[in-house]
């Protein structure tokens, strides 16, 4: 690998890469502090004008659940450097990150892992042919003559790869289907979570980040959405240079490279791999020194925003007359005649699949209490409640128990509709409907909790206790089904959003980005880092096709069908005390109300252990997904994957929830890829909740481990590490990411 590199990566070529990102860095850093201002702007006078969305029945867990494992077991790893394969001890926490050991006993020993993988950007891949596909595709003029050897070997018919289209791959290999079925389950949870990495609560930084990655792309002729602004800034402004500099230097570099066509193939990938990651390091450095510029010249800036609001909302505000007198016959006429016959055809194709999704989601939940009542009825009720309940608390993010949901999202296509609007991939809209219904999932199973914690205050007999579950079951139920129809018609008019807005400013580019520099002047300098031409020319054409939008989310919530209230349908918070409960501590179901006599189910038990019985405990590895045919009982896997695993995804739904952390943000998080669509206030128009005035033109992007904490993901790929004595030294050097956790490249 090192004789690759240096080869065709000398100092004169690292030289020009370093040139050439830093050029693309520099122009887009420009739009992203332009944009920085008008998101500040946005956000404070949202936090006085905004009415926020209507009240949510269901209540969201404020307090997450820390130090948590959704999976362990063991996978076969196949090993660049010596081209073998090799068992690993692998751990998915709390946080999403692949952790891999070299064996269980390092891990108990707190040696450190070999790698951790963040998964942002990746696509799971469960064939051979099908990585072979993507890898020809990706370097014309390679592909292997039928009948040579492939570019890699798998010692079982059920591998899992992971594949990026820059940085390095991983491959793995299972021993039955059973195990890659629920591997890849948990691995696209993986990449799910990863996707969505800027922080949702993140009401400046983020919409600055979305919207200067749009603005950018916009200024190269790239409208639609992007299948690559997926993970954090720094991936994705990693994804962004590798956009431009990948094919230049594949053109440059593959007529080069030597050897058989997998030998080729195996050479790019090494390569690409080094620049993604000199290219990371490049933008992180960029970009973390130009937010904290930023950030040191906010309270500057939000003193002229306080002490001029009503000036700079004016002065907008007759910006927005002018460009709207000027432009407006022009995108009346292009949504009437291209973008208005498509909509009912667009908002069908997502209604059908998230509705089916959302309604999988009331299903499971309604299952998973009935069956935990029928236990309580069955087997000893409040003495085994605490148990029941630990389990059902971390449904929503049991990746398995929650596979039937998320499936119903697989079918989603937009056929013919997907070239005309320039919609690159369906799956930033499977991944955001998905990521809400997991929101869903854990609100109503976390009002559930506190409206149960509430009722056992009451001291109730098993027979009172049986008839309470089920009436709170119902309460919320109905609470589910008023906050999931709010979560899919706000989703359906932000995806509408997403899909058209591009299409349309496409359109309208050769006629009326040539007129917007005269408005130019019409901005007082005092205001200019508030107030955008662009921006507010955007805000003009969102405006003008909203009101089709509205109307056909309007038209399909009558159809009972698709399982929506009407606008008109306004649940008042029925429960005015419930929001009250849960102000209160996060409820310990195993302390409060597990067995006392230190059972191993029991996570409440284990925290309230003396040190002593901690460590020894410290060398058990409990997982969320467990089987609960397995000999050992806090083994999620004790060997390599057992044959006698379940054969189905259906009979996996079976399996026991755990614990892990269990994030929820408000239910008025962001669209795609944590960032907030936004919808402008409009006169005339009466959306469902009125947010921030920003450009809404956004990407759609076990039990308590008292071991050691597994690392948390970097936010770049890792590479293989090796640690302790005669151990391979590392490819890079050691960084360090934000949460300050080292990881070693």
């Amino acid at each position: 690998m090192g004789d690759v590199l240096s080869t065709h990566l000398d100092d004169a070529r690292r030289q020009h890469i370093a040139e050439k990102t830093g050029k693309i860095l520099t122009e887009f850093l420009r739009f992203y502090e332009d944009q920085y201002g008008v998101a500040l702007f946005n956000s404070m006078r949202h936090e006085i004008e905004g009415t926020g969305l209507p009240q949510a029945q269901l209540l969201w867990r404020k307090v997450p659940l820390e130090e948590r494992i959704i999976f362990s077991g063991n996978l076969f790893q196949y090993q660049e450097e010596n081209k073998k394969w090799r068992n690993r001890f692998s751990l998915v926490p709390h946080n999403y990150g692949l952790v891999l050991y070299e064996n269980k006993v390092a891990y108990e020993r707190q040696i450190p892992p070999r790698a951790v993988i963040n998964s942002a950007g990746y696509k799971i891949l469960t064939s051979l042919d099908q990585y072979l596909e993507l890898v020809g595709n990706s370097l014309p003029g390679t592909t292997p003559k039928s009948g040579s050897a492939p570019i890699l070997k798998c010692p079982t018919q059920f591998p899992l790869i992971l594949w990026h289209p820059s940085a390095r791959h991983y491959y793995f290999c299972m021993m039955t289907e059973a195990e890659q079925d629920k591997w890849q389950a948990v691995l696209q949870d993986c990449v799910r979570h990863c996707n969505n990495g800027i922080p949702e609560d993140s009401k400046v930084e983020g919409p600055a980040f979305t919207d200067a990655i749009r603005m950018y792309r916009q200024s190269k002729e790239l409208y639609g959405t992007w299948e690559m602004l997926c993970g954090n800034e720094v991936q994705i402004l990693s994804n962004l240079v590798m956009e431009e500099l990948g094919p230049e230097l594949k053109a440059e570099l593959v007529p080069r490279l030597k050897g058989k066509p997998q030998e080729r193939q195996r050479q790019w990938i090494q390569i690409s791999d080094a620049v993604y990651r000199m290219v990371y390091e490049q933008a992180k450095a960029r970009f973390e020194a130009v937010l904290s510029k930023l950030q040191l010249a906010r309270p500057a800036m939000e003193a002229v925003i306080r002490t001029d609001m009503d000036q700079i909302i004016t002065s907008k505000e007759h910006l927005a007359s002018k460009i709207r007198a000027s432009i407006l016959p022009k995108v009346e006429v292009c949504v009437r005649n291209h973008v208005q016959p498509y909509i009912p055809s667009i908002l069908d194709a997502l209604m059908v699949p998230t509705s089916q999704g959302f309604t999988e989601v009331r299903d499971v939940f309604f299952k998973e209490v009935t069956d935990m009542n029928l236990n309580v009825i069955n087997e000893g009720g409040i003495d085994k409640l605490g148990e029941y309940m630990e389990k059902l608390s971390q449904l929503a993010y049991h990746p398995l128990k929650m596979h039937s949901c998320y499936e119903k999202m697989e079918p989603l296509r937009l056929d013919g509709l997907q070239q005309r609007f320039d919609v690159s991939s369906m799956s930033v809209f499977k991944q955001r409907a998905q990521i809400h219904m997991r929101e869903q999932m854990d609100n109503a199973v976390y009002t559930f909790e506190t409206l149960l914690h509430q009722e056992l205050g009451k001291g109730p007999t098993k027979e009172e206790l049986c008839k309470s579950i089920q009436r709170i079951l119902e309460r919320v139920l109905k609470k589910y089904d008023y906050d999931s129809s709010t979560v899919r018609k706000r989703f359906f008019r932000e995806a509408l959003l997403q899909i058209t807005i591009p299409f349309l400013l496409k359109k309208l580019a050769p006629t009326c980005k040539s007129e917007l520099s005269r408005f130019q002047e019409l901005i007082f300098e005092d205001f200019a880092r508030f107030i955008l031409v662009e921006n507010t020319y955007e805000e003009v054409v969102l405006q003008t096709v909203m009101k089709d939008i509205l109307q056909a989310v309007k038209e399909a919530a009558v159809q009972r069908k698709h399982n929506l209230y009407r606008d008109s349908v306004v649940m008042h918070n029925s429960d005015p005390n419930l929001h009250l409960l849960a102000e209160g501590a996060p409820i310990d179901w195993g302390e409060e109300y597990g067995d006392s006599g230190g059972g191993g189910g029991d996570p409440g038990v284990q925290e309230a252990a003396p040190v002593s019985e901690k460590r020894r405990r410290a060398k058990q590895v409990v997982s969320v997904v467990q089987d609960e045919d397995a000999g050992l009982p806090f083994e999620a896997a004790p060997g390599p994957p057992s044959p006698s695993s379940p054969d189905s995804v259906t009979e996996l739904r079976g399996l026991l929830a755990g614990d892990l952390r269990a994030e929820s943000p408000p239910l008025a998080g962001p669209l795609l890829n944590g960032a907030p669509v936004q919808e402008s206030p409009q006169p005339g128009l009466a959306p469902e909740a009125t947010s921030p005035p920003a450009s809404p033109l956004r990407q759609l992007p076990s039990e308590k481990l008292v071991g050691p904490e597994p690392p948390k993901p970097s936010d770049q790929e890792t590479g293989e590490q090796v640690s302790g004595p005669g151990g391979r030294p590392p490819i890079h050097t050691t960084t360090e990411d934000s949460a300050g956790v080292q990881t070693e490249f």
